[in-house]
C-alpha cells in the first residue's frame, strides 16, 4: 500500500473500477428496491457548490442504502427546456439546442468526476423528442377526458419580449429581462384542471409522514381550502336594473350585514362595460394593467380605486351599496369581485378610510380584554355579532349558518367549498419548450394531433433574436402549416409551448423505463415508484412538488402507476452561502468545484459539504473547511497504511480482550449504531463525519501492538471505512482493498453491531445534591442504589454539600444518576 495519499490517483482508479464493473447499472429484478433521486438539474453549463451539496446528499443516501443490501436506482437526467437557453441563444448567436447539449456534456463530466453512483444508462434530457413525445401523448389523453381546457385568462404581458411572464418575473412592474412596463392582458391559455384534484391533493398531505411538516403546511396554504358562501347582488345602472347579478365569495358571511360597498377587479366584465361609457373608469382600468399582482405586493401597496355608476342591492337589508373598481381585487382570484366589510377586513378598512366610505362594526370581541377600535384598524377576529338585527348575539359558527341559510332561502346565496388553487396554465409564448400537440382549424377549432404524428418535434436549427418566439415568425412558417386531422383542411399548429414544469412533473417515473420507445411507462414504473427518498432545494417546496403530485395522480388514473403519491420521503436542503449571500451567478460569488477537486480531490470536497451543516440548514462556504477535510482523509490513510504494514491481523476473540481493547471495540460499535441512525432516520450526515473523526482519533491513540489489539484495530478500521464510504467513496474503496478485502466495497454490506461489544464494565454516574450536579463518577455497571449512594458520599466535592446534613431522599436512575436530597 502506498504510504502517501494521492487523491487524484486514488479517485481515478476507483472510478475506472466502477465503470469497468458497471457497478451502478441497476437491475430490474425482485430484490428489495430503493429509489433514490435528486431533483435533476438545469444544464446551465457549470456546476457550483450548491449543485455539489444537493447531488452529494443524494449520492450518500443511495450508497448507504446499497450498503444495507438494497437494489438501488439512482439515475440522472437534464431539465433541459427553459428561458436561460433562449437568453444564451441571443447573446451567443447559437441555437438553444446546441448550447444546451454542449452544457450537458460539460456537466456530465463534472458529475462523473465527483464519483456519483449514477446509472447513466437511463440518462435523458427533457428536450429529447423521445421524452417529450409521451408528454404530448398524455396531454391528448387529458384533453379527451375534459381535463384540458383553453381558457381566457389574465396574464402579465411583456411587450418587448412578446411573452407571458409569471408574477415572480415581474420586478417593480417591469419585465425581469427586458425592463419593459408589463401589461395585464387577456389571452387564451391551455390549462390543466388541477382543481379537479384539489381535495385529494389536500387530503393526501395528512398521510405523507415522510415530508417535512413545513412543506406540507406550505402546500395546504397554496391549495387553500375554505368553506364559505357565494352571495349574489342585484345591480342597478344608469338605465335602471340590470338583468345579471353580481356574484362574490366570502368565508365570513357572519360579517355580511356590515358590507358597505362592493369592489370589482379592473378586468371584471362589469368594469369593462362601465369603462366603455366612462372615460375616468377606462383610464383607471388602463392604469391597473401595469400594477404588480403578486399577493405580497398587493398586501402592502397603496389601495386605489374609482367609483362606478353601478349600485348593488344588499339582499338581506335592501341597502344600496356603491360599486367601486379597486386595484387590490384580482380577476384571477375568486370571481373578481368582493363584498367589502371595512369594519372587519384591514384591506377594506384602508380603502374605506382613503375614500370616506362607511365603516360599520358588526362583530365584537368575545371578551373585554381583546382590543377593538375601528378608528385605528379593522377588527378581524371572529367574535359575537352586533348591529346585525335578528342575528345579534350569535357567535361565528351560528352567525355563519344563520346568514347563509337566510341567503339560500331568498335565492341569493349558496354554501360552497372553495380553493385558492387555480387551474394550471401551461401555455408559454416561448420557443425553447415542448410543442403543444394541438392544431387550430378555421372550421373545426382546436384539434389534437394524431397519435401517429407524435412527437410534434420542435425545430432546432432556427435563428433566435429574442423578439417573439421563432415559431410565430416566418422562420417556422413551414413548420406551422399543416392539415386538420378532422376535416383535412388547411390549419396551423399551436405555437405556444409547455410550461417547463410539465417536463419535471413526471421525469422520475420515466427513469424506471427510459428505454421503452413504445409506451410512456411500463410495469417497471409501477415497481420502482414511488421514489423512496427525493432530494432538492427548498425553493421547490410548492410548485414543482405540487405539480408532480398532480401528475402522479393523472398517471395513476391512466393506469400507468399504482400509487397515490410520487415521493415517499422528502429532503429539502438549505442554501450554500458565500460572504453572507446565497451562492449564485447573479451575486458573482460562485465557487466552482473543478478547481477544488483538482487540488484536494472529490472526496475532500464531498466530506466538507456533508460535514459543514445538517442538510436542512444553510452552509457558509469556507476554503479552510475543505483543507480540514483533506487533513482528515490523509490521517485516515496513514492509520490504515501503518496498520497493514504490520501484516495480516489474527481473528478477533472477544472473550480474551483486556479493558482497553474492550473500550475501543465498544466505541466502534457505538459509532456503527449512531451512524446507522444518522444515515437512515435522522438524515444528519454531518454527525456521521464527526463520529468518524472521533473514532479515527480513538484508533490513533490506541497504541497496543498485541495480536488481539491488532484484531480490534482491524475490525475498527473496516467499520470506519464502511461507515465513511457513502461520503468519501473513492478513498474508502482503496482502503477497503488495502485492509485485505476481496469483495469490492461497493458490494459490501453495512457493518453489523455486536450487542455484547456495547456492554460497559463501568458507567458514568451523575451525582446531584438537591438537584444540582456536584460530581461525575465512574461506577461499575449494574451497581445498585446502595453502592451508588456510597460512592457519591465518598466524593470530596459531594461531601462539601452534604457534610453535617441528613439525606432525606434518594432518587436513583440505575447506571445514570443519583440525586441526594439533603436538609
Amino acid at each position: 500500500m502506498e504510504q502517501h495519499y494521492d487523491p487524484q490517483q486514488v479517485e481515478a482508479q476507483a472510478q475506472a473500477f466502477w465503470d469497468e464493473a458497471g457497478s451502478f447499472r441497476v437491475r430490474d429484478d425482485d430484490a428489495e428496491k430503493f429509489y433514490a433521486l435528486s431533483m435533476f438539474p438545469y444544464p446551465s453549463g457549470r456546476m457550483h457548490m450548491g449543485h455539489v451539496r444537493t447531488y452529494t446528499l443524494g449520492d450518500v443516501i443511495a450508497r448507504y442504502q446499497r450498503l444495507k443490501g438494497r437494489n438501488v436506482l439512482h439515475p440522472m437526467g437534464w431539465d433541459a427546456f427553459g428561458l436561460p437557453a433562449e437568453n444564451a441563444a441571443i447573446q451567443n448567436k447559437v441555437p438553444p439546442a446546441k448550447w444546451t447539449h454542449a452544457n450537458i456534456a460539460t456537466m456530465r463530466k463534472q458529475f462523473q468526476r465527483l464519483g456519483f453512483a449514477l446509472d447513466w444508462s437511463r440518462e435523458f434530457a427533457t428536450c429529447d423528442p423521445e421524452y417529450y413525445r409521451w408528454e404530448q401523448w398524455l396531454f391528448k389523453r387529458l384533453f379527451a377526458k375534459g381535463l384540458v381546457e383553453r381558457q381566457t385568462t389574465i396574464v402579465n404581458w411583456d411587450p418587448v419580449d412578446q411573452t407571458v411572464l409569471a408574477n415572480e418575473q415581474v420586478e417593480d412592474g417591469r419585465g425581469w429581462r427586458s425592463g419593459a412596463v408589463i401589461e395585464r392582458r387577456e389571452m387564451p391559455q391551455w390549462t390543466l384542471k388541477i382543481t379537479a384534484y384539489a381535495q385529494e391533493l389536500l387530503d393526501c398531505l395528512d398521510h405523507m409522514d415522510g415530508w417535512p411538516e413545513q412543506v406540507r403546511t406550505m402546500q395546504r396554504n397554496w391549495i387553500g381550502r375554505s368553506e364559505g358562501v357565494d352571495i349574489e347582488f342585484d345591480l342597478r345602472g344608469p338605465e335602471g336594473p340590470l338583468a345579471e347579478r353580481l356574484k362574490v365569495y366570502t368565508t365570513r358571511p357572519d360579517t355580511f350585514i356590515g358590507c358597505t360597498y362592493v369592489a370589482l377587479a379592473a378586468e371584471h366584465p362589469l368594469t369593462r362595460a362601465v369603462a366603455a361609457r366612462d372615460a375616468k373608469v377606462a383610464a383607471f382600468r388602463d392604469k391597473c394593467r401595469n400594477l404588480r399582482t403578486a399577493e405580497a405586493d398587493i398586501a402592502t401597496m397603496e389601495k386605489l380605486g374609482i367609483e362606478t355608476d353601478l349600485v348593488a342591492i344588499h339582499p338581506l337589508t335592501g341597502a344600496e351599496l356603491p360599486v367601486w373598481v379597486a386595484n387590490f381585487v384580482l380577476m384571477e382570484y375568486g370571481s373578481g369581485a368582493v363584498m367589502s366589510v371595512p369594519g372587519h377586513d384591514q384591506r377594506d378598512w384602508e380603502f374605506a378610510r382613503k375614500y370616506g366610505l362607511p365603516i360599520v362594526q358588526v362583530i365584537e370581541p368575545l371578551d373585554a380584554e381583546t382590543p377593538c377600535d375601528l378608528e385605528q384598524e379593522a377588527f378581524v377576529d371572529k367574535g359575537r355579532l352586533v348591529n346585525s338585527g335578528a342575528y345579534d348575539g350569535l357567535d361565528f359558527a351560528a352567525g355563519f349558518d344563520a346568514i347563509a341559510s337566510a341567503l339560500e332561502g331568498k335565492g341569493y346565496g349558496q354554501r360552497r367549498v372553495n380553493f385558492r388553487l387555480r387551474d394550471w396554465g401551461v401555455s408559454r409564448q416561448r420557443f425553447w419548450g415542448c410543442p403543444i400537440p394541438m392544431i387550430h382549424c378555421p372550421s373545426c377549432g382546436p384539434v389534437p394531433v394524431r397519435d401517429a404524428d407524435l412527437p410534434v418535434v420542435l425545430p432546432t436549427e432556427v435563428e433566435f433574436e429574442g423578439v417573439a418566439s421563432p415559431l410565430k415568425t416566418d422562420a417556422c412558417v413551414d413548420w406551422r402549416r399543416c392539415t386538420c386531422p378532422t376535416c383535412g383542411g388547411e390549419a396551423e399548429r399551436e405555437t405556444d409551448t409547455f410550461d417547463t414544469f410539465m417536463e419535471s412533473s413526471w421525469y422520475y417515473a420515466r427513469f424506471a423505463c427510459a428505454d421503452n420507445d413504445q409506451a410512456m411507462l411500463d410495469e417497471r414504473a409501477k415497481a420502482w415508484t414511488p421514489v423512496d427518498h427525493y432530494v432538492g432545494g427548498i425553493e421547490h417546496a410548492v410548485l414543482h412538488l405540487l405539480y408532480a403530485r398532480f401528475f402522479h395522480k393523472l398517471l395513476r388514473d391512466e393506469g400507468l402507476v399504482d400509487s397515490d403519491e410520487p415521493f415517499t420521503r422528502l429532503l429539502l436542503l438549505g442554501m450554500v452561502n458565500k460572504d453572507g449571500r446565497k451562492m449564485s451567478k447573479s451575486a458573482g460569488n460562485i465557487v466552482s468545484p473543478d478547481e477544488l477537486v483538482a487540488e484536494y480531490g472529490a472526496d475532500a470536497v464531498r466530506t466538507f459539504m456533508m460535514f459543514a451543516a445538517p442538510p436542512d440548514q444553510t452552509v457558509e462556504w469556507s476554503d479552510s473547511g475543505v483543507e480540514g477535510s483533506i487533513r482528515f482523509l490523509k490521517r485516515l490513510w496513514k492509520l490504515v497504511a501503518d496498520h497493514v504494514a504490520g501484516g495480516a491481523a489474527p481473528a478477533l476473540d472477544a472473550a480474551v480482550l483486556d479493558a482497553d481493547q474492550r473500550t475501543l471495540r465498544r466505541r466502534v460499535h457505538e459509532t456503527i449504531t449512531r451512524a446507522d441512525d444518522d444515515y437512515g432516520r435522522r438524515v444528519n450526515f454531518n454527525t456521521v463525519v464527526s463520529g468518524c473523526m472521533e473514532l479515527a482519533n480513538e484508533i490513533g491513540r490506541f497504541e497496543d501492538a498485541s495480536p488481539q489489539a491488532r484484531a480490534v484495530r482491524q475490525e475498527a478500521l473496516e467499520a470506519l471505512v464502511r461507515i465513511l464510504s457513502p461520503i468519501a467513496p473513492h478513498v474508502c474503496h482503496a482502503l477497503w482493498q488495502a485492509l485485505g478485502q476481496s469483495v469490492p466495497l461497493i458490494d459490501a454490506r453495512w457493518p453489523e453491531v455486536d450487542p455484547s461489544a456495547l456492554a460497559r464494565d463501568t458507567v458514568e454516574l451523575v451525582v446531584q445534591v438537591n438537584g444540582k450536579v456536584r460530581a461525575r463518577l465512574d461506577l461499575a455497571a449494574g451497581s445498585d442504589q446502595e453502592a451508588a449512594v456510597a460512592a457519591a458520599l465518598a466524593d470530596v466535592n459531594v461531601d462539601r454539600f452534604t457534610a453535617g446534613k441528613q439525606v432525606r431522599k434518594v432518587i436513583h436512575v440505575p447506571d445514570k444518576l443519583v440525586n441526594l436530597v439533603v436538609g
